[in-house]
């Protein structure tokens, strides 16, 4: 059966990469505060960068704060990053960073919005109103869903690392054991954070299949091969690491993206992998 991950991971031999470019355009990297200028700014990234990238994380924030002239801007870029992907005869697949999560009649809504109308391959979700609010993105298996479980931002331990009663574990390893038991079409992964390989290895313990979204390399201070130490699978693969403004604000974006996917790959190769 054909899945999202299946997609993922024939991208993934396609390019060698495990590379997720994300396409986040704060205002200050903007000539002007307006949805043409971030429609531009990524437009221009996903040209330079796509053949480096596994992925393109674009984040809903970046688009929404411009209204409904955001809202085709990121339609645009959704569809850029589709013309890319026929030039290199290689389905790059799309992760919405929109972080849902509400009850089920307005995921549903949620869903149409991100895969029907806006056309992405996957999304980020939030999974703590349990597992009808997270049904409706899993209905098609060939979109995806990564659910938060242990997030990259200083705050994450305020909830994420309560401990459970009756199991005593931290609650994002309870995420990482209910998403496995939702992913019955291969279309669930985990958001785990590059800035905490600690918890990074002992979700990848838990889940030693799954693939993992682990931003928080580069600006937010995460360590690449910490990281990509904890978190890959034992064939090398599963991780998926979102670069953005260290590619984004680089003088060449493309060689940015070039220079970490061969940094990845090299670090892949001394781990064994």
């Amino acid at each position: 059966m054909e899945s999202f991950f299946t997609f993922l991971e024939k991208r993934v031999s396609d390019c060698s990469s495990l590379l997720c470019v994300g396409l986040d355009p704060h205002l200050d990297d903007l000539p002007s505060p307006s949805a043409e200028a971030a429609s531009a700014f990524c437009l221009d990234l996903v040209e330079r960068t796509a053949r480096y990238a596994a992925a393109f994380k674009p984040n809903a924030a970046f688009f929404e704060q411009f209204g409904a002239p955001g809202w085709t801007a990121l339609k645009n870029v959704i569809a850029a990053v589709q013309e890319q992907s026929r030039r290199l005869g290689s389905l790059i697949p799309v992760i919405l960073d929109a972080k849902r999560g509400d009850i089920a009649s307005t995921a549903e809504a949620y869903a149409r919005s991100a895969f029907a109308t806006m056309g992405a391959h996957a999304i980020t979700l939030s999974p703590y109103l349990g597992r009808d609010s997270v049904e409706p993105f899993l209905a098609v298996p060939e979109k995806g869903a990564f659910l938060l479980c242990k997030t990259s931002n200083p705050g994450a331990a305020d909830l994420q690392d309560l401990l459970v009663d009756g199991t005593g574990e931290p609650l994002y390893l309870t995420v990482a054991r209910l998403a496995q038991a939702w992913n019955t079409k291969n279309n669930v992964g985990l958001v785990v954070g590059a800035t905490h390989p600690g918890a990074l290895a002992r979700v990848r313990q838990s889940a030693p299949e799954m693939w993992f979204l682990a931003p928080g390399v580069g600006t937010q201070g995460g360590d690449l091969e910490a990281a990509l130490k904890a978190g890959l699978r034992r064939d090398g693969r599963g991780l998926l690491l979102p670069v953005s403004r260290a590619i984004s604000r680089a003088a060449d974006p493309g060689k940015a993206a070039a220079v970490l996917r061969d940094k990845i790959i090299d670090i892949q190769y001394r781990l064994g992998n």
